[in-house]
């Protein structure tokens, strides 16, 4: 084969797989381009919120006793602490409602001069927790009233089953709500809502709520006036953010 020849042959094929890799390049700027063509979209958020009463609420009920050695002070301690226990379950708590949650006996020093023990402190308190928001008052001053002298602040809340039924409801408003407002702008727009995108919730406000009674509560036991307890409401209220698809 003549020098020619191969040179015509390696001129065509240089030819041929230009033409190749300009198809490639082609092909693949359409596709680019017609991934890069997104569908319009519109961006709407959406509210609900509700105002609820706690139906639960949790307390914690404890006894301290100081004595000269460290057995008197947890005897005494024990002695009062049972009483305690057995007038709440009198009120009608279960066993479920009622868990210790603190248990100590220390030294009680005097730092006159010299570092010196005048005593023993023992402390024991449980944490009482239950749905009888009704009776919060009655157990307070029946707790003090058989011996208890430390009533920590009461927490309200609300149930777990209850939160997630009030979620539940929260979430269907919320999303109706920015579906309105979408469907009304588009609609001033001549469009119509075709799909959803994105959505995103967003949940505020405070179940919880807490109230300081320990001085109103040993106040009460003194006296004959029953401890005012009252749990309120708080808000709860929940947020949407919807991208829509428009055409």
């Amino acid at each position: 084969m003549s020098q020619e020849n191969k040179n015509d042959r390696s001129y065509l094929a240089i030819i041929a797989l230009s033409v190749v890799l300009l198809v490639m390049a082609l092909t693949i700027y359409a596709i680019s381009q017609n991934g890069s063509n997104t569908a319009d979209t519109i961006t709407m958020s959406g509210y609900a919120e509700e105002k609820i009463v706690p139906d639960t609420a949790s307390l914690s009920i404890g006894v301290v006793v100081q004595a000269d050695t460290a057995k008197d002070a947890s005897d005494q301690n024990a002695a009062l602490m049972s009483a305690v226990v057995a007038e709440l379950k009198a009120l009608g708590l279960e066993d479920r409602e009622i868990q210790t949650s603190y248990v100590s006996v220390y030294p009680v020093y005097n730092y006159d001069r010299e570092q010196t023990i005048t005593g023993y402190s023992a402390s024991n308190s449980v944490q009482v927790t239950t749905t009888k928001i009704g009776n919060l008052s009655q157990i307070i001053d029946s707790s003090t009233a058989a011996g208890a002298n430390q009533i920590g602040s009461i927490s309200f809340s609300v149930s777990d089953d209850r939160q997630e039924q009030l979620r539940e409801d929260l979430m269907n408003e919320a999303i109706a709500d920015a579906s309105s407002k979408a469907n009304a702008l588009a609609g001033s727009l001549d469009l119509k809502v075709t799909g959803v995108q994105t959505a995103s919730i967003s949940e505020n406000g405070n179940s919880r709520v807490y109230y300081a009674v320990a001085e109103e509560a040993m106040d009460a036991a003194a006296g004959s006036v029953s401890t005012p307890i009252e749990p309120g409401e708080s808000t709860v209220s929940m947020s949407v953010q919807v991208t829509y698809y428009i055409g």
